[in-house]
């Protein structure tokens, strides 16, 4: 079924990716411990970057690494680095800059590096990359001493416009790298995770479907924390894959309200990412509660590890993807993604457009073309 299609192989491919990531970044344990800790005892500042999907998995992960290695990392795009280099680092700044990269030839990828090299104090990388024969793998054979490469299975090298299996698996990648020190731990963690995945994909992907043949030309998705990552993930998803016939937006539950609720229309599908902090949710169910109460739309989807205790006939599609309680959430999080990559799957398929390569204008391309990076 669809199994013609790129994107369908990628996007269920991923819980198999998760478990070869696993096993590339535990065999590594020692080159990495190593590598972080050195820059790490330096004070190093930690700046996770990429451009697009790469940028979101540093804005999703900067939430939910406090205590492991990667304490205060922060997101800065490769795209703001091009052009505020200037103001980000000066000759006082030492940053280990984690940079990730489905291809590792686009631009701003390479540039970013560059930059920081020649605007920082002191530079070093970690490059988080899934194609060996990318121009970021060849940077980091020609700087061994300050560039950590971890390059994933080459199944994750997407051969599909939308990343999917890419993002997820550079996302735990960078998870796994964080809490090295526990990595032999945490083998069962990413293997509940990989199983749950595995069950939810095979259980919602015709509901999701369902939901994709509804009449609608704009998304929103919902989270809070780092789900609202996850969120802007998935809204590039969606859009993407339709080649912007659906526009989405994304943000924070409590933040919607401040002016954005004002794209809700009939033709909006809602997407809640619902948190499984209980103290979270009840800002998140007020929101759902309000959304229902003052609006006719396309649809309502809810996205959570357990369910949820609000009233029958809340959601259209309720997910539950089951991942357990004890997998912390710096893993368990990139989980929400599938629902938005199966609705931009099955959306390009009812607009009559290949999910592999949906840019009947030729907006956009699998690696970003037409940046010039100027010295």
């Amino acid at each position: 079924m669809f199994v013609e299609y790129n994107t369908w192989k990628e996007i269920h491919q991923q819980p198999r990716m998760w478990l070869k990531t696993y096993d590339i970044v535990s065999g590594m344990k020692d080159e990495i411990a190593t590598f972080i800790n050195r820059y790490v005892r330096e004070g190093y500042e930690i700046v996770l970057t990429g451009a697009g999907t790469s940028a979101y998995i540093g804005n999703a992960l900067q939430w939910v690494l406090a205590g492991t290695l990667l304490d205060k990392a922060k997101a800065i795009a490769t795209t703001d680095i091009i052009t505020e280099a200037s103001s980000l680092f000066n000759a006082e700044s030492k940053v280990l800059l984690v940079s990730f990269a489905r291809s590792g030839n686009s631009p701003e990828s390479v540039g970013a590096i560059n930059l920081v090299n020649r605007t920082a104090g002191k530079a070093a990388h970690v490059f988080i990359t899934c194609n060996e024969k990318g121009k970021m793998t060849a940077m980091a054979d020609s700087d061994p001493d300050n560039t950590l490469l971890v390059l994933l299975p080459p199944e994750t090298n997407d051969l599909s416009l939308a990343m999917t299996s890419s993002y997820s698996s550079m996302f735990l990648a960078c998870a796994m790298i964080a809490n090295i020190d526990r990595i032999a731990e945490h083998k069962a963690q990413i293997e509940a995770l990989s199983q749950a995945v595995e069950a939810a994909l095979q259980k919602y992907s015709e509901p999701v479907g369902a939901i994709a043949d509804r009449e609608f030309t704009r998304a929103v998705f919902l989270g809070s924390g780092e789900l609202m990552g996850v969120a802007e993930e998935s809204r590039l998803k969606l859009q993407e894959l339709t080649d912007g016939t659906v526009m989405c937006t994304f943000d924070s539950f409590l933040g919607f309200r401040h002016g954005p609720k004002a794209v809700v229309s009939p033709d909006s599908l809602i997407v809640y990412l619902l948190s499984e902090n209980p103290a979270t949710r009840r800002y998140e169910y007020d929101l759902i509660r309000q959304i229902k109460a003052n609006n006719n739309v396309a649809g309502y989807v809810a996205v959570s590890q357990s369910g949820t205790s609000m009233e029958p006939g809340t959601f259209d599609l309720n997910v539950t993807i089951g991942v357990p309680e004890w997998v912390e959430r710096c893993y368990k999080s990139v989980s929400y993604v599938i629902v938005a990559q199966l609705l931009g799957f099955y959306k390009a398929l009812s607009l009559k457009r290949s999910p592999d390569n949906p840019s009947v204008s030729g907006n956009i391309s699998r690696v970003v073309e037409g940046v010039t990076i100027y010295e």
